[in-house]
């Protein structure tokens, strides 16, 4: 047996381990006469993985508080660790200065770590670990897990602002690295100002190129090209700064030439609070919006045709009876190239709704989020919802507490039974699991489970039994002053487990 092929399927089979590579053919497979060398993929705990947390706000009167939390997940071993640790400390000097010429003209490190203490560590899966920090200095967070804290990690960041553009509170997912992100429901506003913050977790600067497309098509920019993200740094670039034009709906688009970068826009508004504005998914020819909150007073859908041909859509809502087409939104065309903005009022009318996007025949795909706004007059605040990647194996809300959130469960297509455990709590508590069934075309606010004895903060994490896809989101709400404070995040699949080919252990074919 040729020493050298049998190591290069071992390293391929750890690298799909790591990374999500799935698929694996060995030399001569394909067409031989001789015994497969592959068997039906495997399902293995993912080994390592990275998480992204942007700084958190600007204001002296933010309050943030950090959550981390595995899931605990068979077939991973007994080590392991996860840790965040500030960007702001990994530059060469330990300072953060001078470097190279960076997006917002300043520079960071050669991308040599710092030895220091770890934002937040968490000392073991299925128990929830938490951190907190005050005021505007707080810096954006690299995070690696590894071994039995890697499958399913979850980061949630949840700050509240006292006062100011953007008071509310304000909630994030930290999201893992990526090459290209969609922000539907971006803005240049005078009444609004967008941050999109880049964070780059390698050793090497990333290469990015920002796009902002409005009603009319692409915005004019001299500056969106080429922004460079020195390597352990974070750039928030102010978007108002990218073009001269001032338009309420804009898609914007990052994309990185090389490297890789977390990507996450930060919306404040002068009157209407403000939130983070996570990335939509793919585009595609259908998408889910979930979770509504049901005493919703303004819903705003924003979508982009990023392709050469238009798209016809038909907007649907799924409510907890069925799906309803909202009176006089029955469709929605959206130009190739320009992003398309229509209010839909207070759509959920006082029940919980997640809004259905499907062809109406032969469509190009879109991108799509929506902007939701709760109370009324000077009382206002404001949230975003991007469309959703369905639920898949598993999916981890993180930061929850006794009141407070709500989880919505959405199946568009076919009815659906999903098992939620609520997780132990950080300071104490048993977990504990229920089973809910969710029927075709509906969206259930469910009564998800508390754990039992809880002391602290706890995790809800959702997972598919049986029937047909489904869409998951979480509502955080905390009415300070009379203001309805309230923060929405999407549920995708935790991308835990990857998917690796089993090697016969005949090879023979592989001989010489």
């Amino acid at each position: 047996m040729n020493r050298t092929t049998l190591s290069l399927i071992a390293g391929a089979a750890a690298l799909a381990a790591v990374t999500g590579f799935a698929s694996l053919t060995a030399p001569g497979a394909s067409g031989t006469t001789g015994t497969d060398t592959v068997k039906a993929a495997a399902e293995l705990p993912v080994e390592r993985t990275s998480l992204l947390c942007p700084a958190p706000s600007s204001s002296d009167l933010a309050d943030t508080t950090y959550t981390s939390f595995t899931p605990v997940t068979k077939g991973t071993g007994s080590t392991g660790k996860a840790e965040l640790d500030s960007a702001a400390e990994q530059s060469a000097d330990g300072t953060g200065d001078t470097g190279g010429k960076s997006g917002s003209g300043k520079a960071a490190g050669s991308g040599k770590k710092k030895a220091g203490k770890p934002v937040l560590a968490p000392e073991k899966p299925g128990t929830p670990a938490t951190g907190d920090t005050s005021g505007g200095d707080a810096p954006a967070l690299l995070g690696t897990a590894e071994g039995k804290f890697a499958p399913g990690w979850t980061v949630q960041q949840t700050t509240e602002v006292a006062a100011g553009a953007g008071r509310g509170l304000q909630g994030l997912n930290c999201t893992a690295p990526d090459t290209e992100f969609w922000f539907p429901g971006a803005s240049t506003d005078a009444a609004r100002t967008d941050y999109v913050h880049l964070t780059n977790p390698d050793d090497s600067a990333a290469v990015v190129d920002l796009e902002l497309y409005g009603k009319d098509g692409a915005l004019k920019s001299a500056v969106g090209e080429g922004i460079t993200v020195q390597p352990h740094s974070s750039e928030p670039i102010l978007l108002s700064t990218l073009s001269d034009e001032k338009q309420t709906n804009l898609t914007l688009h990052v994309n990185v030439r090389s490297g890789r970068v977390g990507a996450a826009v930060q919306a404040l508004d002068d009157t209407l609070g403000g939130d983070w504005l996570a990335a939509a998914t793919d585009p595609a020819g259908s998408l889910v919006l979930p979770g509504i909150p049901k005493d919703a007073t303004a819903v705003r859908l924003i979508a982009f045709a990023p392709g050469d041909a238009d798209a016809d859509l038909k907007v649907r809502l799924a409510s907890p009876s069925g799906l309803i087409t909202p009176a006089g939104n029955e469709t929605l065309h959206v130009k190739a190239g320009m992003t398309t903005a229509v209010d839909l009022g207070d759509v959920t009318r006082g029940e919980a709704g997640s809004l259905v996007l499907t062809p109406t025949g032969q469509s190009a795909p879109v991108v799509a989020a929506l902007r939701v706004v709760r109370g009324k007059g000077a009382k206002q605040e404001t949230a975003f919802i991007p469309a959703a990647g369905q639920v898949g194996t598993r999916a981890t809300a993180a930061d929850n507490s006794g009141k407070g959130s709500t989880l919505s469960l959405t199946a568009p297509n076919r009815t659906a039974r999903v098992k939620v455990t609520a997780s132990a709590g950080s300071e104490g508590g048993t977990a504990v699991s229920r089973t809910f069934t969710v029927k075709a075309g509906t969206t259930q606010d469910i009564d998800a489970p508390v754990p039992d004895g809880l002391k602290g903060t706890y995790a809800l994490t959702v997972e598919p039994l049986s029937g047909g896809p489904v869409y998951a989101a979480r509502t955080l709400a905390a009415t300070e002053e009379g203001v309805p404070g309230f923060t929405v995040q999407i549920l995708p699949d935790d991308r835990g487990t990857v998917a690796v080919p089993e090697a016969e252990e005949d090879l023979s074919v592989l001989q010489r």
